[in-house]
């Protein structure tokens, strides 16, 4: 199955141009707030009209401003979950599953009972959203999705109206769910772990564009521009300059990288994840920062050190709860080590 989308959208003084074709079957939108992932999801699920443009599953036409086809939402076989799961509230577990179906009354009966099954919501069926807990709402909405049998299910932040400490959880709990489901799922999110954790392939977007699409991981790693880094949450950059196949100035920092693989000319900027420092000791080794200290923050599981660079924002070093033992009981290392495996070659 694959999903093809090229639309045009233009709200007030905001403008949505967004062009991507993927048969991945777990695909991410990142952006922040108001960049226009969540008209995105609408256009796709027919509750928004984009101006211009088409949307296609397989060969299926769901919109095309040419051919003047608009299909309604109840025919485009999309299963869209709300951010607040949009369950009616004066209607049984059993009842929202069972809303909207097209089916006989025993054809539905029997596609709730499976549901239930499927999504252990036994013992549950009589009550009403208010009366189950967060999870549970979640795993309603999905079974009333799933009963509907959609090609495709989009996924709009069903994370962030919760808790922090029921996140991670009530995430771990869908992704089970949807193991089974063979159709595409599209989840966007602001949040860079919950992305990563889900998704296959990524799109990044920003300002009702599209920055960057490719591989989950592949993006991560190599985000090639600086704005593509910020935006998988790298937070040490560097203006950088060219001086050979081999060595890079670092104008903020004061140092001069040397590096086993080639520096293409075009690289402007380094990019430097907070994690992925080596403390060192003692004599300076090639590729180090002078440690010089600006301030510490002691967080529950994790530790920020911040430095003064040779100019230009400060640099951030996190360490885990499980690597502070490494610097408990020593001096402050004397050096940052840059791992050549961890240096990002970007461009602004």
């Amino acid at each position: 199955m694959s999903i093809s989308v090229d639309i045009r959208k233009k709200l007030g003084d905001f403008s949505l141009e967004i062009s991507f074709e993927s048969d991945s079957r777990r695909i991410g939108i990142l952006g922040p707030s108001g960049c226009g992932k969540s008209m995105t999801l609408k256009s796709i699920a027919g509750i928004e009209k984009p101006d211009s443009g088409s949307i296609r599953i397989d060969d299926r036409v769901l919109f095309s401003q040419e051919q003047k086809i608009n299909l309604k939402p109840q025919k485009r076989r999309v299963g869209y979950m709300f951010q607040n799961y949009a369950l009616f509230p004066t209607m049984t577990v059993e009842q929202n599953i069972g809303a909207g179906l097209g089916l006989s009354d025993d054809d539905r009966s029997a596609r709730v009972a499976d549901m239930v099954r499927r999504f252990n919501l036994q013992g549950l069926e009589k009550h009403l959203p208010g009366q189950l807990s967060g999870g549970q709402q979640q795993r309603v909405a999905l079974a009333r999705i799933m009963a509907y049998r959609p090609d495709i299910i989009l996924l709009d932040e069903p994370f962030s109206a919760l808790d922090e400490h029921l996140k991670e959880r009530l995430q771990h709990e869908m992704m089970s769910m949807l193991e089974d489901y063979e159709g595409q799922v599209i989840l966007v999110s602001h949040s860079r772990d919950e992305i990563y954790r889900f998704s296959d392939e990524l799109l990044i977007m920003q300002d009702g564009h599209m920055l960057a699409r490719g591989k989950t991981t592949q993006l991560f790693d190599d985000p090639k521009t600086v704005s593509v880094a910020r935006m998988t949450g790298c937070k040490n950059f560097s203006d950088a300059k060219w001086i050979d196949d081999h060595h890079i100035k670092l104008s903020d920092w004061g140092i001069t990288l040397e590096l086993e693989r080639e520096i293409p000319k075009e690289i402007n900027a380094v990019g430097y994840r907070a994690h992925a420092f080596e403390p060192v000791w003692g004599e300076r080794q090639k590729n180090c920062l002078p440690f010089r200290l600006s301030g510490v923050d002691e967080l529950p599981f994790e530790r920020r050190y911040y430095l003064h660079p040779e100019k230009g924002e400060l640099i951030c070093w996190f360490i885990q709860d499980n690597e502070r033992a490494q610097l408990d009981g020593k001096p402050d290392p004397d050096y940052l080590k840059l791992r050549e495996k961890s240096i990002m070659l970007l461009q602004e």
